[in-house]
């Protein structure tokens, strides 16, 4: 009887992955882009190991909002300090930060552990349809959602 291999940090090996986000709904793109963060996608997962592969996203400000949450849906933080409640809608981070409410959105659908930080690492949003990750000839990944 053979046991299952448990691969180790050093036996992974990462591909780089092309995504465009036009089109697509906000919160299945978060979705899908974690589970290749975090390697899902591959026979051989394991929980432990940080297993994922590299995925940039082109076209962040093309993403596609449903229902009320263009208006209703609202981004806060607090500074620390008495009064620093700060608050952002989503229209307005559209509009100034596109790259920022995709990275949100990956970051809070992955595992809260110590391996977050270093998937987040391989995650690279863009606004526009050019990225400068040519050298690493990234595969295009096409996403149904």
């Amino acid at each position: 009887m053979r046991a299952t291999p448990f691969l180790r940090k050093e036996d992974v090996k990462r591909e780089w992955y092309v995504v465009d986000a036009t089109g697509k709904t906000l919160g299945r793109l978060a979705s899908e882009i974690a589970k290749i963060l975090m390697g899902k996608h591959k026979p051989q997962y394991s929980p432990h190991v940080d297993m994922g592969d590299f995925v940039i996203v082109i076209n962040a400000h093309k993403v596609k909002i449903t229902g009320k949450k263009m208006q209703q849906k609202m981004y806060r933080w607090h500074s620390g300090y008495p009064s620093g409640l700060k608050e952002r809608p989503l229209w307005w981070m559209l509009q100034h930060h596109p790259e920022k409410v995709l990275h949100l959105a990956v970051k809070r659908m992955l595992p809260r552990n110590k391996l977050r930080k270093r998937r987040l690492k391989r995650l690279k949003i863009y606004a526009s349809d050019t990225h400068p990750h040519v050298a690493q000839r990234p595969k295009p990944l096409d996403i149904k959602v």
